[in-house]
């Protein structure tokens, strides 16, 4: 009987623990498909079709759960760029203009004359991340969905780890 019994409740623990993850991994999934959807209706609103700067929402989710060299800068200046972006636009506070101003220095690009000679630094005060792996990824075309704001804070966390690393 304690047998039977035990049983009984083991097998109603496993179908308990069972509908609690599916219903974990279902609303998961819902707020992923949410956000996707919000960024693919902005996208054909804009008329950007199904990618965003350059990447397709399947890319974008790639982005989150990828490496960082998925959304590191292929140049110091390209870096330089986003970081003034990243500050303008309040995407990460963590001492981002000073690291910015010291990655200037060290590349020699303390005069405006000077940065606006910087094709790829230009580049990245518009938003335009040029990644190690060749892709453009336009931080602006993301938009305030949730997804869009991970991505942007990824990329700008990524490059300002990037500048860091150069000016030490």
């Amino acid at each position: 009987m304690k047998n039977a019994t035990r049983r009984k409740v083991w097998i109603l623990g496993m179908a308990l623990a069972l509908a609690t993850s599916s219903a974990t991994a279902a609303s998961w999934q819902d707020q992923l498909n949410s956000a996707a959807s919000q960024l693919g209706q902005q996208e054909s609103a804009s008329g950007n079709g199904a990618s965003s700067g350059g990447l397709s929402l399947s890319s974008l989710s790639g982005l989150l759960n990828g490496g960082d060299n998925a959304v590191s800068s292929n140049t110091m200046s390209n870096a330089a760029g986003i970081l003034q972006y990243c500050v303008k636009n309040n995407i990460v506070n963590n001492n981002v203009a000073s690291v910015k101003e010291q990655v200037l220095g060290k590349l020699g690009l303390n005069t405006q004359t000077e940065q606006a000679k910087q094709t790829d630094y230009q580049q990245g005060l518009a938003g335009l991340l040029n990644t190690g792996s060749g892709q453009q990824l336009n931080l602006k075309s993301l938009g305030d969905t949730q997804l869009g704001q991970k991505v942007k804070t990824k990329a700008c966390d990524v490059v300002l780890k990037q500048g860091k690393n150069f000016i030490s």
